[in-house]
């Protein structure tokens, strides 16, 4: 029986034993039985840091060009790891930096096997949970405040001639600060996304949000 022909597919090469695993899901389950054009970038730690992450960019654009892209589990490191692999830097999550490209929303589903036994005998149609992926933690700004002072945040139009300015805390001491950001282009890509898989999937769809301790953030979705 001839193989099947498909279309192209990013393949997206991960850290430590989920390149392997995928090595062997790969030869014994996928090219045995389809005709595949596959674009393959290594994501694995020590890449990334060779390249200072431009293979994570280059393989975002890929998988927006050719619209499928199969990933492997990476490494975000921390202290830690940049010690362990001698890093550059702490490089950003990888997928945040690719969710941040494809403005994607993040789909996360169970997947339903007869032979395999489930924590609810009787879920048959598993909650399915839709995540905005873009900007928000994975393009935020945080750092530690070193004393007391003011902290402020502020936006300045385009033209110079508008601004909003903030005093978000007046610190005593030191501690932590976070600003974080989103686009009304990206919330709308949100919603579509959204609405879109739930009609494709005749599901009820719900929207979740902390609106009412953040009026303006969580209530612009």
């Amino acid at each position: 029986m001839g193989k099947i022909a498909c279309g192209p597919v990013v393949e997206v090469l991960g850290d430590e034993m989920t390149r392997i695993i995928w090595d062997i899901i790969k030869q014994k389950l996928i090219l045995p039985f389809l005709d595949i054009e596959l674009h393959t970038y290594d994501l694995g730690i020590e890449n990334r840091d060779a390249t200072n992450d431009q293979v994570t960019i280059d393989c975002a654009h890929a998988i927006k060009k050719y619209s499928v892209g199969v990933k492997c589990a990476t490494i975000t490191p921390d202290e830690k790891r940049v010690e362990e692999f001698n890093l550059k830097k702490m490089w950003k999550s990888p997928n945040g930096t690719i969710r941040n490209i494809l403005g994607g929303t993040v789909f996360r589903e169970a997947i339903i096997c007869q032979n395999i036994p489930r924590l609810v005998p009787g879920w048959q149609k598993p909650i399915i949970i839709g995540r905005h992926a873009h900007a928000d933690q994975y393009k935020a700004v945080d750092f530690v405040v070193p004393g007391a002072g003011k902290l402020e945040i502020k936006w300045i139009s385009s033209d110079g001639n508008d601004s909003v300015q903030h005093v978000i805390h007046n610190f005593e001491g030191a501690g932590i600060a976070l600003g974080m950001f989103n686009t009304d282009e990206s919330i709308t890509g949100f919603a579509h996304a959204s609405m879109v898989y739930a009609l494709d999937r005749k599901l009820p769809l719900y929207l979740s949000t902390k609106n009412t301790i953040l009026k303006k953030y969580d209530g612009r979705f």
